[in-house]
């Protein structure tokens, strides 16, 4: 079992929810930090349609006494249920983990989310620094970081069920969309978007949906955790900038696994963009493990200069691009150079396929594993 880097949670005695996709190992590391919690597993039908029926219920489940902590998973299912969390937290001084793998329902019913009584924290797949010797670059851009597709003798087929069995099954299970078909399209062609601006109506277009259906999907897929769109960074811009949003899944396997590959389609146009995927979801995990509160964007310029991502928070500003080549040009580092002309405290960095760092006109050029696994210390203080 790897060991995982987000502890900070049960360093308070503070109720807290605990947000992030299927799959990511909330359940597997509560009951391993908290093995002697009581735990309510809200998939179960035994809990599910109890507490769907009288959410009150609950207060009967936890033993006059208890001082422990209280795990309540996918809390999502009955958000009624946290009146009740609320109550008891404030009449017996209880403690509760509330794990979620949807903000969708939590978010738009406008439910109660215990008035700051509850501390918000999020699991994201596995990082490289918890992976430690087990990380293999080359594995990573093929699998992503799911923990149980560590374990299985067939990631790919794995990942497969994983769509199948989440991506589809969740949102009808939510009764999100009337037409799991068009969903299902849609998630193929969406794909094709992964690490590029999103033209929702060419979208809608090739998926052969209206677009407001087709920009209600991209929200699904962000309730859901499954994805994000970042946003472009335009702080007191210079240049004219594109207005879309970027778009990605939240783990280069999971990306693969719905990427549809023929014939036709060179490895440029995916493992590009898995090499970015893999870097984001890195940075989203690190971010947010040590509380760097760095808002994390993209730069595109109407002209055509971009750089992949942009960090911008209390440690500073940094900018990075993300490069298959094991060989870097003055004209790779282009786009960051015109970046820091707009912005000169902003930090620049290339993590590449080459072997070596180098330093080249005040830009940091980095091995890509060097990156990933110096990852912390260089969103801390620009090491390279």
């Amino acid at each position: 079992m790897f060991k995982r880097s987000i502890g900070k949670p049960l360093e308070s005695p503070k109720s807290f929810f605990l947000f992030g996709p299927r799959g990511t190992g909330k359940t597997t590391w509560l009951k391993h930090r908290l093995p002697e919690a009581l735990f309510v597993n809200l998939l179960q039908s035994e809990f599910y349609n109890r507490l769907t029926a009288n959410p009150g219920v609950l207060r009967h489940l936890i033993p006059p006494g208890h001082t422990g902590w209280t795990i309540i998973d996918e809390v999502q299912r009955i958000p009624a249920l946290l009146n009740e969390v609320h109550d008891l937290i404030e009449t017996r001084e209880l403690r509760f983990v509330l794990t979620g793998s949807s903000a969708r329902t939590l978010r738009r019913k406008g439910v109660n989310l215990l008035a700051g009584r509850a501390l918000t924290y999020r699991m994201h797949p596995l990082t490289v620094a918890e992976q430690g010797d087990a990380f293999n670059l080359r594995d990573s851009l093929q699998s992503g970081h799911l923990p149980a597709r560590f374990s299985e003798s067939d990631a790919a087929k794995y990942l497969k069920d994983y769509v199948q069995t989440y991506l589809r099954e969740e949102v009808m299970q939510e009764g999100l969309t009337r037409n799991i078909g068009h969903f299902s399209h849609f998630l193929e062609v969406a794909s094709f978007s992964q690490g590029a601006t999103v033209n929702i109506s060419a979208v809608a277009r090739e998926a052969q949906i209206n677009r407001p259906v087709a920009e209600n999907y991209f929200s699904i897929l962000e309730d859901l955790l499954i994805a994000v769109r970042l946003p472009v960074f335009s702080r007191k811009a210079r240049r004219k900038l594109v207005s879309q949003t970027k778009f990605y899944f939240f783990d280069v396997g999971v990306y693969r696994s719905i990427r549809p590959m023929g014939p036709l389609d060179s490895d440029a146009e995916i493992d590009g963009p898995a090499l970015e995927t893999l870097v984001l979801q890195e940075l989203r995990a690190v971010n947010d493990y040590h509380e760097l509160d760095y808002r994390i964007h993209f730069w595109r310029t109407r002209s055509g200069l971009e750089v992949d991502f942009v960090l911008y928070g209390p440690n500073g500003l940094l900018a990075i691009e993300v490069k298959r080549s094991t060989r870097i040009q003055p004209r790779d580092t282009r786009s960051l150079r015109e970046f820091r002309k707009d912005y000169p405290p902003a930090r620049c960095f290339v993590f590449y396929g080459g072997p070596s760092p180098l330093y080249m006109d005040g830009v940091t050029v980095l091995p890509i594993e060097h990156a990933l696994r110096d990852l912390r210390r260089i969103l801390t203080n620009g090491g390279g």
